[in-house]
């Protein structure tokens, strides 16, 4: 009777060893994982915070390029005559053959200016059109020149603005139909928020209105100046100019997926 007590004393007592073990285990899974997820939702944090500062970061550059900006004020003479001599034609066919080119990840823009098409010299006016893919960007440039009438034809929708020296944004979203204005010398852009082709036509007052892409020409100046303009280190926007198109005139870009849906956050503030 002995034997058998005692035998079942040590099978409850490994019984119970065994249950805290188990016991053990489960809490140090337990916590393990808790410190995983913990860990995550930090890094996630983290990620956030970057994409944050690189949003504020875009925007102080915006904002200090309007204070870098020159306008002109002179604008083209009126004509003094019904059309230039020489013009023989007052059509032009095809303008995304024929016209100016520029094309990108962003779409395509086809300029007309007095030297593709001679019925426009001294009219002061300068035509474009532009095919926009879906999240493609007309980036963020001035005109020191002209002011620009935009009507979108078909697609898009465009989310579309411009910054005034006040440091106003006005941002619309425009649909097939409609129209907006840009004035001359403002800072404005264009970005396909829809997931179709942005079919528009912009017209300017001027038979040279001249664009400047404001990302890369600001990152014309030294270094050391635009640092302290932007109160950041020469490195990072050392780094930041490593990105970027040396090209200040019309760019069409693309933007990256992990900042543009097609068709979705059709907003205008985003």
């Amino acid at each position: 009777i002995v034997c058998v007590c005692v035998c079942m004393c040590v099978c409850v007592c490994v019984c119970v060893c065994v249950c805290v073990c188990v016991c053990v285990c489960v809490c140090v899974c337990v916590c393990v994982c808790v410190r995983e997820r913990e860990r995550e939702r930090e890094r996630e944090r983290e990620r956030e915070r970057e994409r944050e500062r690189e949003r504020m970061m875009l925007m102080r550059l915006l904002l200090a390029l309007l204070l870098l900006r020159r306008a002109a004020m002179a604008s083209d003479p009126d004509p003094v005559v019904d059309f230039a001599a020489g013009s023989t034609s007052f059509v032009f066919r095809d303008i995304f053959k024929n016209g100016e080119i520029v094309q990108d990840t962003g779409g395509i823009r086809a300029g007309l200016v007095a030297t593709t098409f001679p019925a426009l010299a001294g009219q002061g006016m300068t035509v474009v059109r532009f095919r926009l893919v879906p999240c493609g960007c007309q980036l963020a440039h001035y005109h020191p020149r002209a002011t620009e009438i935009l009507s979108l034809i078909s697609g898009g929708p465009l989310q579309v603005g411009f910054v005034d020296t006040k440091g106003n944004a006005h941002v619309s979203i425009l649909y097939p139909g409609d129209v907006t204005l840009f004035p001359r010398g403002l800072l404005h852009f264009e970005l396909n928020v829809g997931s179709e082709e942005a079919d528009y036509v912009s017209a300017l007052n001027s038979q040279n209105p001249g664009t400047l892409t404001a990302a890369a020409a600001l990152f014309k100046i030294p270094t050391r100046a635009l640092a302290s303009s932007l109160n950041l280190p020469a490195t990072l926007l050392q780094r930041i100019n490593s990105t970027l198109t040396p090209n200040i005139g019309p760019i069409l870009q693309k933007a990256r997926r992990s900042d543009c849906v097609p068709g979705r956050d059709i907003t205008l503030n985003y």
